[in-house]
């Protein structure tokens, strides 16, 4: 699945307005249909939109903490770009640049919306009250521009400039107290009202998260630079020579992390909230937050990864993957960039986890999760009124000045590896050598900025690539490539992708790229020039018109370079024209709008009603000890035990056969294991208790308690077919023939036979059973009295007479004074067993109404017509609110049953409860 299908071709996107409209539909219909909705969106995200400044006395600033550190380790926050200030005696926030498009995206939903957007605080800075000034801190002035840069002499390798210098502020390493963090609360408010311009911070409300400094360290420098961010880049650790401490305690700050947001969302949720967990720093949130809120089925969970998700084979390398897809999946929603990322996520629950894939997502033991896709773009009125400021004219007329008669190929990324920046160099050393025409007439003004998990390396790698391209094709008057690495102004920076004859875009994975987008704007109003964009950029399914290149092939990379600084003028203004509607359709705005319509149209209908309750143990134990005798019926695989890849290896716990044991042992009790299994398997294991009843091979064979041996329950039904099957599934499985499924095994039972493909390609052995059904029930079950069973990675061929459902009411017509029963299986087979007791128990039928039970085929079947005819019909004892039938598995799991249990160990804790309450101890077996 990571590979087989192919990005869709990206159609025409909805509108805002359109996407708005559909938006509130789709709210009007839920709420007619008494789903509650608050109309109100809690985000979760990473860190807040803001940065936070602490004023502090001078002479207090030693007890602040000996945790008080500088520099900051984020040094990117530009205080003069800041839209919205809110200052106070103790405090300063500022809006914080980074993750633009994001934060215009959640900040467009306000239009309609209240909303509360629950993030951590980032590292709060401190300042001395005696050196701070009324005006924010500036970074305005640390660098020259590029052109004062550029009208230097050449060097030979074009050096960093120093770090910026921030003045007094450092970072509180600390924790704040309840004061302290009831003050920030407030100040928050007052500027969530300040920026929106309202009176309330209702719009959009900010909830800060604390984190301790060493959780918040371990969590973001630890596992999420450390160990995600480089798994879904593509990147394996292979530098890292360091042994990793088990338990890892990056990972247990991330869970802590993780656990935290939840609490903290916990803490503001109201019912019909809609919630939306943002980026691969809280893949846990989603499973934690419904746990903390209790899991009730209403609770409508969103997520959008921004960042790349790679192909399982990659991701199955990460330690803690199973956590952390089931924590992802805990959501209603998840949603990514791109269709291809979506393919490898559900392809890696497949392969990883063993969930079974849906039509429209993954099916994780019956709770469904849907899986989309949505690119996010830009925020496209405030990039056009930075583009079209004053003071970006005289810089695009510095550079023409500077460059005249040269082709400018500009580029702009973080330096690390993924960024692709020295692929970059090295294809336009290729350039610069294959096409000898072009030198001395191009530039490439590579400008980046710090990476946060910085790499010496690569800058010690990147600087003696540029000396060396400047060495090999320059001169005492021109220099081909000036690497600048450092954050430009914005009227800079719009400056050089107005006067830019091509954008070159190499990175080697990544999700959003804003550089890409702004170009295309910037150009506009120019010169329509080109773009060169690595296929491997999330945005790229949407910039088809762009010169796509593989940033590994250097040649090819060449080529794209060539042809774009010769494109001709008509192909230029098509080729833009393609681009700009893909920048103008893919928005930051209309992003927000579709992941929240994808959201709402995922919850509701299927995906929340009809959930199945947790089983009320308290009303069970009630039950259990008012009835006079009890019909306690089990499946075993998934209901007893879990579910295994080797079959063989499914054995019960000592603390299982002893819960068996003993209500078995109970004279009120009639016990039995109802499972697929055959008799052999069920002798080994559970021959031993004498009182125990069994049925194998869903029903085909049964075991009276007190008795020995099987009833073969198929005795007088034609099982001739089984050698048909028998041939079909070995066509399916052994390695000589053409269709084989390695991993495939063949089980031939006395009465049935199964095919598994558990240990099979997920993918493949998913197609091939398809493949098998399709066999099976086109051209031998319309002429066998057979039925064919899809079970959990298995396909089951069975008499069509026998099934688990009728040993269900076989027991109930020779146990007519059963005033209670408990009926516990998980998968499709165990349907039967549901299904019968709802036939005989219809759902809204009057408790009081008695229920005459005619004699089942299971009775019949294994006697004469003669003797048919004088079994009598029963009165059963039992009434319907004394029938649990219970499902293990989610709440959202597709059942007849009435109530449901997550997991086999809940099934015997249920059953250990009963025992516990005075009712009977357990005997040691």
């Amino acid at each position: 699945m990571d590979s087989m299908h192919p990005d869709p071709t990206p159609g025409i996107p909805p509108s805002l307005p359109d996407l708005k409209t559909q938006v509130a539909r789709l709210e009007a219909s839920h709420k007619e249909k008494g789903l509650p909705l608050s109309g109100r969106i809690i985000h979760v995200m990473h860190h807040l939109p803001v940065e936070i400044v602490r004023v502090v006395p001078a002479d207090a600033l030693e007890a602040a903490g000996s945790g008080v550190l500088s520099p900051p380790m984020t040094p990117e926050f530009k205080p003069e770009d800041a839209e919205t200030t809110v200052e106070s005696a103790k405090w300063r926030i500022h809006a914080r640049t980074a993750h633009p498009a994001l934060v215009s995206g959640i900040k467009s939903l306000s239009d309609t919306h209240d909303q509360v957007l629950v993030a951590w605080t980032g590292e709060v800075l401190i300042q001395p009250d005696s050196t701070a000034s009324s005006q924010a801190p500036s970074n305005k002035g640390t660098f020259p521009s590029i052109a004062d840069t550029l009208a230097a002499p050449f060097s030979g390798a074009t050096e960093a400039p120093p770090p910026p210098q921030d003045g007094p502020l450092m970072v509180f390493g600390g924790e704040f107290n309840d004061t302290d963090r009831k003050e920030l609360k407030s100040e928050l408010d007052r500027f969530s009202q300040a920026e929106s311009g309202k009176d309330t911070s209702e719009k959009l409300q900010y909830i800060p998260v604390f984190l301790p400094p060493d959780v918040s360290k371990g969590h973001y420098e630890g596992f999420c630079k450390k160990t995600l961010w480089p798994l879904f880049h593509y990147l394996l650790w292979l530098d890292s020579t360091a042994t990793v401490p088990s338990p890892d305690p990056s990972w247990l700050a991330y869970e802590k992390t993780n656990q935290t947001f939840a609490h903290a969302v916990a803490e503001v949720y109201r019912p019909g909230d809609l919630i939306i967990c943002h980026d691969y720093h809280l893949l846990l949130a989603p499973k934690m937050i419904r746990e903390a809120l209790g899991q009730p089925t209403e609770i409508m969970i969103g997520m959008f990864m921004h960042t790349p998700w790679p192909s399982s084979e990659i991701f199955r390398c990460l330690p803690k993957r199973k956590e952390i897809l089931d924590g992802m999946l805990g959501a209603n929603l998840v949603s990514f960039q791109t269709y291809s990322y979506s393919r490898h996520f559900v392809s890696t629950c497949i392969r990883v986890c063993g969930y079974e894939s849906t039509p429209g997502g993954v099916d994780a033991n019956g709770q469904v999760t849907a899986v989309g896709y949505c690119p996010i773009g830009i925020d496209i009125k405030r990039v056009i009124h930075d583009r079209d400021q004053a003071g970006v004219i005289p810089k695009m007329q510095a550079l023409r000045a500077l460059y005249k008669d040269k082709k400018i190929i500009v580029g702009r990324e973080k330096l690390d590896v993924a960024k692709g920046v020295y692929n970059k160099l090295q294809a336009f050393e290729k350039f610069l050598q294959v096409y000898p025409e072009w030198r001395n007439k191009v530039v490439l003004i590579q400008v980046t900025t710090p990476a946060l998990s910085e790499s010496p390396k690569l800058e010690r790698m990147t600087a003696e690539l540029v000396s060396q391209i400047n060495g090999t094709y320059g001169s005492l008057d021109f220099t081909p490539v000036h690497h600048y690495h450092q954050a430009l102004e914005k009227d800079e920076y719009f400056g050089l992708l107005s006067v830019a004859d091509l954008a070159l875009i190499t990175s080697l994975r990544d999700g959003m790229n804003t550089t890409s987008m702004e170009f295309i704007l910037c150009q506009d109003k120019t010169a329509k020039s080109p773009l060169v964009l690595s296929e491997f950029m999330g945005t790229a399914p949407s910039f088809a018109s762009a010169l796509q290149i593989n940033p590994h092939d250097l040649l090819g990379v060449a080529h794209a370079i060539n042809k774009g600084l010769g494109m001709g003028e008509q192909e230029k203004v098509e080729r833009h024209a393609n681009l700009l509607e893909g920048v103008l359709g893919h928005t930051s705005h209309t992003w927000a709008a579709t992941i929240l319509k994808q959201l709402l149209e995922n919850v509701g209908g299927e995906h929340t009603a009809h959930q199945t309750p947790a089983l009320d143990l308290a009303k069970f134990v009630d039950g259990y000890k008012k009835a006079k005798k009890r019909l306690l019926l089990f499946d075993y695989d998934g209901t007893l035990t879990p579910i295994v890849k080797v079959p063989a290896h499914a054995v019960p716990t000592e603390q299982t056969r002893n819960a068996i044991a003993a209500l078995a042992e109970d004279p009120k009790n009639v016990v039995y294991l109802i499972s697929g299994r055959d008799g052999d398997f069920l002798e080994e294991h559970w021959g031993h208790l004498e009182r125990l009843g069994m049925s194998a091979e869903h029903g085909s064979f049964v075991k009276q308690p007190g008795e020995d041996g099987f009833i073969n329950m198929t005795e007088s039904l034609d099982m001739s077919w089984m050698s048909e099957v028998e041939e079909i599934f070995k066509y399916y499985t052994e390695a000589s023939l053409l269709a084989s499924t390695t991993g495939s095994t063949i089980e031939v039972k006395k009465a049935s036979i199964t095919w598994h493909y558990r240990n099979s390609d997920p993918d493949f052995g998913d197609f091939q059973c398809k493949q098998c059904l399709d066999l099976l029930e086109s051209s031998l079950a319309p002429r066998r009295p057979i039925e064919v069973l899809v079970g959990k990675k298995n396909l089951e061929v069975r008499p069509l007479a026998v099934n688990k459902g009728e040993i269900v009411r076989r027991l109930m017509y020779e146990n007519p004074d059963a005033d209670l029963i408990f009926c516990a299986g998980d998968d499709k087979t165990d349907e039967d067993m549901f299904r019968a007791l709802r036939t005989i128990f219809p759902p809204g039928g009057i408790v009081d109404n008695k229920v005459v039970m005619k004699p089942p085929v299971a009775v019949t079947s294994t006697l004469e017509p003669e003797d048919v005819a004088e079994l009598p019909d029963v009165e059963l004892s039992i009434r319907p609110n004394e029938v649990f039938a219970i499902a293990v598995g989610p709440p959202a799991k597709k059942t007849l049953a009435n109530w449901h249990v997550t997991c086999p160990e809940e099934v015997v804790e249920a059953l250990e409860t009963i025992l516990d309450e005075n009712v009977i101890g357990i005997s040691s077996v």
